[in-house]
């Protein structure tokens, strides 16, 4: 039997899981894929808050996926979830993760004693001081990822890794398309907004921005007083385009203001990272996550950035096995590049 490992994706109003068979080869396979709703505030930001119910809701999402592995890969990127340029005198590995405390501790909001630490290496150079090794130091709060893994552990799944949402989305993106220099891959999610930028599929740069679409739901029902659901029925007719009559024209502002936003930081990080790294041209943007779907949010980022911007294509990613349809899969719209680039780095 094809061993298979499940992606897990735990966003603030649902869960997606993807199930991969032979993830480790060159030719994985997408055996079955599925989604279901959270009640409000049972995950906040990326968080379980409530593991018993989101335990409810993973033993539904196995029985309506229809599941068979109970192995799982679960993913972190939230405004817990730390990433900072790093370069440390060359050693090995273990004795880099050895001295991540010593290094880390001005650039934590909370004690060591209460992070995860790891250290993704990059490149090597010779510095002044002798042979270095440049890289990002990853640090996230235990207790934000302990309480995710207490939910899966409730459900009677096994959970085998934690990985980088970036990380995972990355394995997505280079395999679903190749480039000639490097990717900027931009991630909206609800509350949090990942830039990672890779080259050959490998990792230079990751900025984890605390806004999202969450944000202009948000915003909406504040200032318009209307429920979330009108707040997010409004955002997703309007977009960016202008409001067609004068009962639309409050709406069309809020959106414009907090996309804005949003768009001048993401326009200000790669900018940031094309003038400090002027030796790695960028050639493109690839555009994932719910908020992303917002209309005209791609074309103004296009136009923001001077850089062309695509989708992923998770179809050309992997093999679909038996039952998946590709036609089905691409109508998600991207929607579980998360939970499949989780499952294709799993090791186990």
């Amino acid at each position: 039997m094809t061993a298979s490992v499940v992606g897990i994706d735990i966003g603030t109003a649902g869960l997606r899981a993807v199930e991969v068979s032979d993830a480790g080869r060159n030719n994985p396979t997408l055996v079955r894929y599925h989604e279901v709703q959270l009640p409000d505030g049972a995950v906040i930001r990326g968080e379980v808050v409530e593991p018993n119910t989101v335990a409810a809701a993973l033993k539904s999402l196995w029985a309506g996926g229809g599941f068979k592995s109970k192995k799982v890969v679960l993913g972190m990127g939230n405004h817990r979830v730390l990433a900072r340029d790093l370069t440390v005198p060359k050693m090995s590995i273990e004795r880099i993760r050895e001295s991540l405390p010593f290094q880390a501790q001005d650039m934590l909001s909370v004690p060591v004693a209460d992070a995860l630490l790891d250290f993704y290496p990059i490149s090597e150079s010779d510095g002044e001081n002798g042979p270095e090794i440049y890289g990002l130091l990853i640090a996230a709060v235990k207790e934000a990822v302990l309480g995710n893994i207490m939910a899966v552990q409730i459900a009677g799944l096994t959970p085998v890794e934690v990985d980088l949402i970036p990380f995972a989305l990355s394995r997505v993106i280079n395999r679903s398309s190749k480039s000639d220099g490097a990717v900027v891959q931009i991630d909206v999610g609800v509350a949090t907004t990942t830039v990672a930028v890779t080259l050959d599929g490998v990792p230079q740069f990751l900025r984890l921005i605390p806004a999202g679409g969450g944000d202009l739901t948000q915003a909406l029902a504040l200032r318009l007083d209307v429920t979330p659901d009108v707040a997010e029925a409004l955002k997703r007719s309007l977009g960016l385009g202008k409001a067609s009559n004068p009962q639309q024209q409050g709406a069309a502002t809020v959106i414009s203001e907090v996309t804005n936003e949003l768009l001048s930081s993401l326009r200000n990080t790669v900018n940031y990272f094309i003038n400090t790294r002027n030796h790695m041209a960028v050639t493109r943007i690839v555009l994932t996550g719910g908020g992303a779907q917002l209309g005209g949010f791609s074309n103004a980022l296009s136009e923001l950035t001077r850089l062309p911007v695509f989708t992923a294509d998770l179809a050309a990613a992997v093999v679909l096995g038996n039952g998946v349809d590709a036609d089905a899969l691409q109508q998600t719209q991207g929607a579980y590049s998360v939970a499949l680039g989780l499952a294709l780095g799993s090791k186990k």
